[in-house]
């Protein structure tokens, strides 16, 4: 959460979850790591979309909104503004939450929260489950030197005690570096395991300090918990996302920031190295995503707004094996503050402007494409020099983007064995001959993919 104004004040998705074996049936991060960020669902709905899209499709994990008691109001970002740790949120009581998180379980998929710990509100008043709070004192959990000395916000992002000490966008900081503080946060987190949950993402983590994070994390009843970091990179800035990653991933926005440029008004051939030859962080460290709720708003990264560009770069994404990637999966919006339709209900993808862009057809096959090339190098790259480009991941699947204007056709060398294969975006049939060699025509800005094991659609 850095450089927003309050109606931003907001979050990032994680990418994968640890395994726990005893509860939940997803295989560990590596084999299922794409995370569906269901924004603003509310629990009862995560839970359906679990059992018939998720689970089925191949998704590791869901990550879902913050679950805490926050201020009341429609806008989105209210959620962002917690007043107490009870489970009672827009999204659902601590009974929907429950049984969200058995519903996921029971369907494969692994359930990540949202955890909104560096802050509580701006404000003061009743929150979404009837406690009352002011800025700086929230009875039965924080008082006022339970909050950082800096009551000013955040001006000046060279100087990390500016950024660490003092207020994001006017929300009460909390002294994350006391004893008490460390430990009602752990409480809140520990509450949150008891229930199921399999991992955390954490809301505005370059606003405290990397030790903070590891004492927290030492105090959890599941000290290696999975759990991914909000630290937005900056150059020159005093808090480097790299600080980070000795306690768990860090969403590596760099990655979003180039997508857009690279499909806006670059050429797809630049993406031969895309990740650590860009200068990014360890793949093994690092989130990925097209966009997410915030950047959507900003107009940062490309969004749902940008039609076959943002398709294409979701299936790119899916394809190309760098860092663990989130599907961000929100509702359509002119207003950037407005909250989600319905209160969080979603009765049915692609109404009530809901986007549900997990579900996209060219989305969704391409989960299950990542699935099963997994560990494999790429291999057999070809690009024209400009905006189509192919490349292999081993002998276990191939993949073609043509962003061009016009269509193209052409045959292109694999490492696949002979054979008859599906491809994914289309659903037909594509055959590979005893050369390793497929013919295929892609209309403009359309793909093809296939794998092993998909022989037929």
């Amino acid at each position: 959460m850095a450089r927003r104004t309050l109606a931003g004040a907001a979050a990032l998705a994680v990418a994968s979850v640890v395994m726990t074996p005893t509860v939940a049936q997803a295989a560990p991060p590596g084999n299922k790591d794409v995370t569906a960020v269901l924004f603003e669902w509310n629990f009862n709905s995560v839970a359906r979309e679990c059992t018939n899209t998720l689970g089925p499709a191949g998704y590791g994990s869901v990550q879902v909104s913050p679950p805490a008691e926050h201020i009341q109001g429609s806008q989105w970002w209210t959620s962002y503004q917690p007043v107490s740790y009870k489970i009672a949120g827009r999204l659902g009581d601590r009974t929907a939450f429950r049984n969200m998180v058995n519903t996921c379980h029971a369907a494969g998929v692994k359930v990540v929260a949202d955890a909104v710990i560096n802050h509580m509100s701006a404000g003061n008043g009743t929150g979404t489950g009837g406690s009352s709070y002011t800025k700086y004192n929230y009875p039965g959990l924080y008082s006022a030197p339970d909050f950082d000395d800096c009551t000013s916000q955040i001006t000046d992002y060279r100087n990390r005690g500016n950024v660490q000490n003092c207020e994001l966008v006017g929300l009460a900081d909390l002294d994350t570096g006391e004893n008490y503080v460390r430990g009602a946060i752990a409480g809140y987190l520990n509450d949150l395991l008891s229930l199921g949950v399999d991992g955390f993402r954490i809301d505005a983590a370059k606003h405290m300090p990397a030790a903070d994070l590891a004492n927290i994390k030492s105090r959890l009843t599941k000290p290696g918990v999975y759990w991914k970091q909000e630290a937005i990179y900056g150059a020159g800035e005093a808090v480097q996302p790299s600080e980070y990653t000795g306690t768990g991933d860090v969403q590596e926005f760099r990655y979003a920031y180039d997508l857009k440029r690279v499909f806006n008004n670059e050429n797809l051939a630049y993406l031969k190295n895309y990740g650590e030859g860009w200068g990014y962080m360890n793949s093994g460290v690092s989130g990925v995503f097209v966009d997410n709720h915030d950047t959507e708003r900003n107009g940062s990264t490309l969004s749902y707004k940008d039609g076959a560009n943002y398709t294409l770069a979701n299936v790119f994404m899916l394809a190309w094996p760098y860092g663990s990637p989130d599907i961000n999966s929100g509702y359509e919006f002119s207003d950037h503050d407005a909250g989600p339709p319905g209160g969080g209900q979603v009765n049915a993808c692609w109404q009530n402007g809901w986007k549900c862009q997990h579900a996209w057809p060219e989305i969704k096959s391409m989960v299950a494409f990542r699935n099963a090339t997994r560990g494999q190098a790429v291999t057999n790259w070809w690009d024209n020099g400009n905006d189509a480009i192919a490349f292999g991941r081993g002998n276990k699947g191939f993949v073609a983007i043509n962003h061009e204007s016009g269509s193209l056709t052409r045959t292109y060398q694999t490492s696949l064995p002979t054979g008859t294969y599906c491809n994914v975006q289309n659903n037909t049939p594509v055959t590979v001959n005893g050369s390793g060699q497929l013919t295929a025509t892609l209309g403009s800005n359309t793909a093809l993919a296939v794998y092993a094991g998909k022989s037929s659609c």
